[in-house]
């Protein structure tokens, strides 16, 4: 089966570059044959997206700055004004202070803590709740990226963990509060991947390396398998899955401890 996204729209928010999650799934939408928005946040990030939307077909670009309510208004005003209706959203944006993605969590400030979740988590209920006039009259789906450090302990994830399994939890109740309505709101949890933001987390390198070598498929996960799983998420081949989260890790999540020969 060959699926496809022709006439459907989306909106992508968090790509960084082009090694980040949000474009290796725009990459792949776009191939399918979704027209693309972009959202960015400030004139660096938006002079590295321009291109890569270019590249695709899109002129759409605007400056959001997620914990600001006037901000995200203007953005899907914009986003109305231009478009009658959205298929797909793709949310990929997460923070926390990298100081803090380091050591123990029992040193996590208030202030960081605040924040990490007012950024990675609430910003993906606020996003679907402005989504949602766009999306109600014909049904479309809500995406988020989480990781596996909500579930379990990784070094120096510390805060973001907490973030991520909140994160999960959002998206089953949204999932819930948005059915009726035919909207599907999903996580997609990559295991380790070289993007701008993993880098932030201490130890990262060594921590790719680890996964790289246990996962049962041999290797981490690409941007490409990332980007098949949200083109099938967006698609009519997704119309029954929502409330999940899918891992897209080469199966690392099933191991117990590392593979033998790693021990």
């Amino acid at each position: 089966m060959t699926i496809r996204l022709d006439g459907k729209r989306g909106l992508v928010m968090g790509v960084a570059n082009d090694r980040s999650i949000a474009w290796g799934i725009a990459r792949a939408c776009h191939a399918a044959g979704a027209e693309l928005a972009f959202t960015h946040q400030g004139e660096a990030f938006g002079k590295r997206v321009e291109p890569l939307a270019a590249s695709v077909g899109s002129d759409f670009l605007v400056d959001v700055d997620v914990t600001d309510d006037a901000s995200l208004d203007a953005a899907f005003a914009a986003l109305a004004e231009r478009w009658d209706r959205l298929d797909f959203l793709v949310h990929a944006i997460a923070f926390s202070d990298k100081s803090e993605l380091q050591g123990r969590i029992l040193n996590t400030s208030r202030a960081n803590f605040k924040n990490s979740m007012d950024i990675s988590v609430y910003s993906f209920i606020d996003v679907a709740r402005r989504a949602h006039p766009l999306m109600k009259d014909h049904g479309g789906t809500l995406l988020t990226m989480t990781y596996l450090g909500s579930q379990r302990v990784f070094p120096n994830y510390n805060v973001m963990g907490v973030a991520k399994a909140a994160l999960e939890s959002a998206t089953r109740y949204l999932a819930n509060d948005l059915g009726r309505d035919g909207i599907r709101v999903n996580a997609i949890s990559p295991g380790m991947m070289k993007t701008l933001a993993g880098a932030a987390i201490g130890g990262a390198r060594k921590s790719y390396r680890h996964t790289d070598t246990n996962a049962p498929l041999g290797a981490n996960a690409t941007l490409e398998a990332v980007g098949g799983t949200a083109v099938w998420l967006c698609s009519e081949a997704g119309a029954c899955t929502t409330g999940e989260v899918i891992q897209v890790d080469s199966g690392y999540h099933v191991l117990g401890m590392p593979q033998y020969d790693n021990l």
